[in-house]
């Protein structure tokens, strides 16, 4: 059963386990929409997370909020998304911004990092900040909480890559294939789509199971 963090009669925000569709499947593959309508919750997507990427996310729950949702998921400085993630080695800098010129290509469904702007190239932006860096005897990782200021797909996965710090388990982006991607969805901020308010909620990876079993509880809090 799917773990709700918030719900009222406009929207509902889940926690969204590791490996299960955001979106309802065409060939009616198990899917997160799909649990929740079998607990009588008729939901409406309004943003994805990939398959392989956990955490919380916000479905509308009525027309009128699936169509303010999804005008507000484009503002990027009021749906503010928040995730945690685990590279292999250090980034250069503690902290910081990165932003590059990205192109999808959708048959492979790759990202790639580009020098210059044609047609079906986007830019891409991020900020990051390293929590902590621990030694292993598969070398140095580090816990990164990085805010999205777009939403591009794998944007996360592949700007870390291209800077040599690849997410732990990303193998398709120079990751180890030794654990799941090392990905998850921790906060997710935004005004309420009728009230206002704002909402505000948090999720926590299983920080007794590797690799995020490597770091300081206080930094999942």
């Amino acid at each position: 059963m799917p773990q709700i963090l918030y719900h009222d009669d406009q929207l509902i925000v889940v926690q969204k386990p590791v490996g299960l569709l955001a979106q309802a499947a065409a060939d009616g593959d198990d899917s997160l929409p799909k649990r929740l309508e079998a607990q009588g919750l008729a939901v409406k997507p309004v943003h994805r997370l990939d398959r392989a990427t956990g955490g919380v996310m916000v479905y509308a729950l009525t027309g009128e909020s699936a169509a303010a949702l999804s005008v507000l998921v484009q503002d990027h400085g009021k749906f503010i998304k928040e995730y945690l993630a685990v590279v292999r080695g250090t980034p250069s800098s503690t902290c910081g911004e990165m932003e590059d010129l990205l192109f999808h290509d959708v048959r492979r469904n790759k990202s790639y990092v580009v020098d210059r702007k044609r047609s079906g190239v986007k830019s891409a932006k991020l900020a990051y900040e390293v929590l902590e860096t621990v030694g292993t005897q598969d070398g140095a990782m580090s816990l990164v909480r990085v805010r999205l200021y777009t939403g591009r797909t794998h944007q996360i996965r592949v700007q870390f890559a291209s800077r040599h710090v690849p997410l732990l388990g990303d193998s398709r982006y120079g990751g180890s294939r030794n654990c799941p991607l090392a990905l998850w969805s921790h906060r997710l901020t935004f005004p309420h789509p009728v009230s206002g308010e704002q909402v505000d909620n948090r999720s926590i990876p299983d920080i007794n199971a590797f690799p995020w079993n490597l770091f300081d509880e206080k930094y999942y809090k």
